[in-house]
C-alpha cells in the first residue's frame, strides 16, 4: 500500500533525532525501523541511527543480573547522548532507558542517565506530542479495520494510550475498534512467557479471542515482543488476523506479509 507520490518533509529539520532500533526490530522486523525513519522525516526530523547501539539490557535487568546490565546501559548512553531526542519504536525499550537506567546507575552515570531519560520517547508519543506530525509520509489506500493492543510497558511506564489512536485517526482517518480488556497483558512479559508458558499461552489466546470479537482485520501495537507473541499464538491456533506494528500502518507499509507470516 505504499504509494509513489510521497509528501516531502519540511525544508529544514526541526529536530535532531537518534533512532534506537531495538533488538527485535533489527532481527525480526527491520521494515519497522525504515517506516519509523520515514515518519520521523515527514515530521521534520533529521534522523541518525548510531552504529554502536546494542541491546538496552532489558532481558538481563528483568532477571536481576544488574552487573551484566550496567555495561550495556553505559554503552547505550555514550552512543545516544549527543542527540536532541532519542526515539524508540517500543514502549518496553523506551521505558528501560527512561525509567530504569537512572535506578540502575550511580554517581556520574546516573546523571548522564537522567539527561538521556529526559529526551527519550516512544515513537507514537514523540510523533503526537513533540513533533506533532500532520500528514503521513505517502498517499495510502484506505486501511483495513484495526484493533489495538496496549502493551504493559508503554501503557503503565510511559502513558502511551491516546497517542497511537490519535495518529491513526489524524493520519489514516481510521477509528480503532477497541477490544475488550485492551489494557490486559498479552502474556509475553519478557521471560515470563518462557518461565510460565501455559499461563502465558492462555493470556495470549484470550487476547486473540478479544481481538477477533471486534471483527477487525488487523491487530496493531507498539511493541514487537507483544506482537510476535500474539502473532505466534494466532499462527499455532489457526486464527485469521494480521498482526502489525503501528509504524507500518502509519507509513502505509502493508504490502509485505504481516508479523509471523513469512519473509518480508
Amino acid at each position: 500500500m505504499r504509494a509513489g507520490n510521497q509528501h516531502p518533509p519540511q525544508d529544514a529539520p526541526r529536530f535532531q533525532v537518534a533512532l534506537y532500533v531495538t533488538c527485535l526490530v533489527d532481527l525480526f522486523r527491520p521494515s519497522v525501523a525504515f517506516d519509523t525513519i520515514q515518519l520521523l522525516e515527514q515530521a521534520g526530523c533529521e534522523v541518525t541511527v548510531p552504529t554502536l547501539q546494542t541491546c538496552c539490557g532489558q532481558p538481563t535487568y528483568n532477571t536481576g543480573d544488574y552487573e551484566s546490565t550496567i555495561p550495556l546501559a553505559r554503552q547505550l548512553i555514550e552512543a545516544f547522548e549527543f542527540a536532541d531526542y532519542v526515539v524508540v519504536p517500543s514502549g518496553s525499550c523506551a521505558g528501560m532507558i527512561s525509567h530504569h537506567y537512572p535506578k540502575l546507575l550511580q554517581d556520574e552515570w546516573r546523571e548522564r542517565a537522567l539527561a538521556l531519560a529526559a529526551k527519550t520517547f516512544e515513537l507514537t508519543t514523540f510523533l503526537s506530542d513533540i513533533a506533532k506530525i500532520e500528514k503521513a509520509p505517502g498517499d495510502t489506500a484506505p486501511l483495513p479495520s484495526v484493533t489495538y493492543h496496549d502493551s504493559c510497558a508503554g501503557l503503565r511506564e510511559l502513558g502511551v494510550k491516546a497517542q497511537p489512536r490519535a495518529l491513526l485517526k489524524e493520519l489514516c482517518n481510521l477509528e480503532v475498534s477497541e477490544l475488550g480488556q485492551t489494557e490486559v497483558c498479552c502474556g509475553f512479559g519478557g521471560t515470563f512467557c518462557a518461565k510460565m508458558p501455559e499461563l502465558s499461552g492462555k493470556m495470549a489466546s484470550d487476547k486473540l479471542d478479544s481481538a477477533l470479537a471486534t471483527g477487525a482485520k488487523v491487530l496493531a501495537g507498539g511493541d514487537m515482543g507483544c506482537l510476535m507473541n500474539i502473532a505466534g499464538r494466532a499462527k499455532r491456533l489457526g486464527k485469521n488476523i494480521e498482526v502489525r506494528h503501528i509504524a507500518e500502518l502509519l507509513a502505509g507499509d502493508l504490502d509485505g506479509p504481516a508479523i509471523g507470516e513469512g519473509k518480508q
